[in-house]
């Protein structure tokens, strides 16, 4: 496709999607640069090695996307979204984003901190008292606050659902907060809150919860009003997937050796819809990408999502996330370091897709993958890592 930057507000009116199933090929030498920085050389190498990766793990379907500010740059698509239907991926596809539902939480999180309906350092307990029947050996629940939670520090377990799925008949996630209630007595503060990082998927769900608790609306309508609208995310929902976009829906693939199971398109999330619910096609997520960049169009309305200032402050370092500290936990984003400049990411793993973005603030660029297959970590981590080093990197200002 031509790499000519096309804003995101009229993407989903143009035929950009580069369908491609590959013959396999021998793995591209990507540019180092040279002299002068050639960004669409740079797209053509990391397109083909995605397709090359896509071939290697057996991805029935991807997309990748590169933005410059509210532009599109590059959209290269490969494979099927329905293999059984022979209907092939394309711009419009749309994918499960999974855990990157957390970045939208958090921010519903600090809208409601800024509007002056709550404090990161107030007690999780005010919004969600059914968590004093954890088990708590230390008295460490009292000082969970929200903020620990948005940090992933708050000495919860990583699993929402620790002891289903190994039945057929069981639910994907827990279908009710009841459910989590009653998981509560059997549920351990493992260790004092802001002194660790430990990824919890409960957490965020709780989160979820004092939203529901505190403004009244169920947390998809909540965030459909207060981020969804206001950015122009017009094709993208939680959960069961609405009859007029049924034909854009992508299925998913579990890996079973050589051979992949469909495993359909939908699926519930049940309670844990603030931890990972989120659909969308990749022009939506660019709208997201260019609001997180601060190059919002004239259709979003960025001022009444979140002020910029709080953005940032989620961007702030709190603690690393593993002990070579290479990679810091702020505000539900991850933080990285490239070429000695800072990254904010997040990716996302749930029923086989897998997902990633990650915005440059330095270049003013961000990327955007999909994967509609289980097997696609490796080739998601590697399309980051070129993104951020052949494109985004070069781009600084």
């Amino acid at each position: 496709m031509s790499t000519r930057s096309i804003p995101v507000r009229a993407l989903a009116t143009c035929c950009l999607a580069l369908v491609c199933r590959p013959c396999a090929q021998a793995e591209p030498s990507l540019s180092t640069g040279g002299n002068e920085f050639d960004f669409d050389q740079n797209w053509r190498e990391v397109v083909a090695e995605f397709h090359a990766g896509c071939e290697r793990q057996g991805i029935v379907g991807a997309s990748l996307m590169f933005v410059e500010g509210d532009q599109v740059r590059g959209l290269a698509t490969h494979g099927f979204a329905d293999r059984a239907g022979e209907r092939a991926v394309d711009a419009d596809t749309i994918y499960h984003w999974a855990s990157i539902t957390k970045t939208f939480t958090a921010i519903a999180v600090l809208q409601l901190r800024d509007r002056g309906r709550l404090r990161l350092d107030q007690p999780i307990l005010d919004f969600v008292p059914e968590l004093r029947h954890c088990h708590d050996p230390e008295g460490w629940l009292p000082g969970i606050t929200l903020r620990h939670l948005l940090s992933h520090s708050a000495g919860f377990r990583s699993p929402t659902w620790p002891w289903g799925g190994d039945q057929p008949w069981h639910p994907h996630e827990p279908t009710g907060f009841e459910q989590l209630v009653a998981m509560m007595p059997y549920t351990a503060v493992e260790f004092a809150p802001g002194s660790r990082f430990q990824y919890s998927n409960p957490g965020i769900v709780f989160l979820g919860r004092a939203i529901e608790e505190l403004t009244g609306d169920d947390y998809e309508v909540h965030v459909d009003k207060n981020l969804l609208r206001p950015l122009g995310m017009q094709r993208s929902y939680f959960d069961v997937t609405p009859w007029h976009l049924q034909g854009h829906r992508s299925h998913s693939y579990r890996s079973n050796g050589k051979d992949t199971e469909d495993l359909g398109p939908d699926f519930d999330t049940g309670v844990t819809v603030s931890n990972g619910g989120l659909n969308a096609p990749l022009p939506d997520m660019a709208r997201y990408l260019a609001f997180l960049l601060g190059a919002t169009g004239d259709d979003q309305d960025a001022a009444a999502v979140l002020a910029r200032a709080s953005l940032e402050e989620m961007w702030q370092p709190i603690l690393p996330t593993s002990a070579s500290g290479v990679e810091q936990m702020g505000l539900c984003f991850f933080l990285q370091e490239h070429g000695g400049s800072p990254f904010v990411t997040h990716t996302g793993g749930q029923r086989s897709f897998v997902t990633f973005f990650y915005v440059h603030p330095a270049s003013g660029t961000g990327a955007l993958g999909a994967f509609n297959t289980g097997s696609g970590g490796p080739v998601m981590a590697a399309m980051r890592r070129l993104c951020m080093e052949r494109l985004s990197l070069p781009m600084a200002r």
